[in-house]
């Protein structure tokens, strides 16, 4: 699938976005680059059959700036990006797609780095990678990184199952949860392994039959699992996923999964809070993935064990958000998105500059310590 228009157009305006284009003109994918003065950006590629080009524009730049305020609040010496490729992952994938794509990426010299994303795999980023430098999650690196934003997810839901229930652990709470694709599959592992009963949904019946006879899951119908009865509902598919005439209706006392984008707008956060409803923000709890994926740019390249003591620090600004939250009387969100303005004024400040290749973001260059 192509999105109409020339490719060109809007892309000009409104940020740093980058079309990426065949030989006709149609535009295949765009690039979102947000904060290129904090250093040089990571995000994913997304693969979705978008009904046109303003669409995909619209979701790389929402995806771009929730990326930022991810590696921001994951102590990550980078900025935020997204590539949004226009198509159907089951049909659309194909050699010249990711020869135009790896040519683009390869053009912007090291200012963005991506990996796989929702409708892409390690088997396209290794493909990917013939054409550029700039890739991560690959095979031979990080590969899936769905498990260890699975496991990011799990340890946030195990501080918010502390401030909520009291809980020391998961061990009898319900979780429910919404997708079960890349993150969600391994989350439900995870969940089952800590004692947790899951109700479980997902729009391919293949997926939750799997679960089910595993796990010993119960299936929900994909249009009712938002408003199942729960201690925990985890939005592990595409967001937004909630606006204020759901809120409503929900059944539940946390929201807390791995989809990105999961609230229609902040006033969201404040109607759930007024229902008594934790909502703990998603760019906090899924930074798991990210954190792996730029683990293969350490000396020495991707070591799973140092990643998955990194992955502590989502744990520690759960903590944080939600102890400064009840404090204050705010939102988690209003306090992550404070903390996230706090931390780009200190990395401005400790860069004074402009990212570049000739000069990259060093994180020893910051101050000592952030927030």
């Amino acid at each position: 699938m192509r999105a109409k228009g020339d490719g060109r157009g809007d892309l000009a305006t409104g940020g740093a976005l980058h079309p990426v284009v065949d030989p006709s003109g149609q535009t295949l994918a765009v690039i979102a680059l947000d904060a290129p003065e904090l250093g040089p950006a990571v995000g994913g590629c997304r693969m979705r059959p978008y009904p046109d080009l303003d669409a995909a524009i619209a979701e790389a730049r929402a995806l771009a700036r929730a990326m930022t305020t991810k590696v921001l609040l994951a102590g990550l010496p980078y900025s935020g990006g997204k590539t949004v490729v226009i198509g159907d992952p089951a049909r659309d994938k194909s050699p010249a797609l990711w020869r135009a794509l790896g040519v683009a990426i390869e053009q912007l010299a090291g200012r963005y780095w991506t990996g796989e994303d929702s409708g892409t795999t390690p088997t396209d980023m290794d493909r990917l990678a013939r054409f550029s430098r700039y890739v991560l999650g690959r095979s031979a690196g990080a590969g899936d990184l769905g498990p260890m934003t699975a496991e990011g997810v799990l340890l946030a839901m195990r501080v918010a199952a502390r401030y909520r229930f009291g809980a020391d652990g998961l061990d009898g709470l319900t979780v429910a949860i919404q997708g079960l694709g890349a993150v969600g599959r391994p989350l439900a592992e995870r969940l089952t392994a800590a004692g947790a009963r899951l109700l479980v949904a997902d729009l391919e019946p293949v997926r939750v039959a799997r679960v089910v006879e595993r796990l010993g899951a119960r299936a929900v119908d994909p249009a009712s699992i938002l408003q199942a009865r729960a201690d925990i509902l985890a939005p592990c598919a595409f967001g937004p996923v909630f606006d204020l005439d759901s809120v409503p209706q929900l059944r539940c006392a946390v929201v807390l999964g791995a989809a990105n984008n999961q609230l229609a707008g902040p006033e969201v956060a404040d109607g759930l809070q007024a229902r008594g409803i934790l909502y703990v923000p998603d760019y906090v709890v899924n930074a798991g993935g990210v954190i792996a994926a730029t683990a293969e740019l350490d000396p020495g390249g991707y070591d799973g064990d140092r990643v998955r003591a990194r992955l502590s620090i989502i744990e520690a600004r759960v903590a944080r958000i939600l102890a400064e939250a009840a404090l204050h009387g705010r939102t988690p969100l209003a306090v992550a998105d404070e903390l996230a303005r706090r931390l780009w004024a200190a990395r401005r400040a400790a860069t004074g500059r402009r990212a570049s290749p000739a000069r990259p973001y060093r994180a020893e260059r910051e101050a000592a310590k952030l927030a």
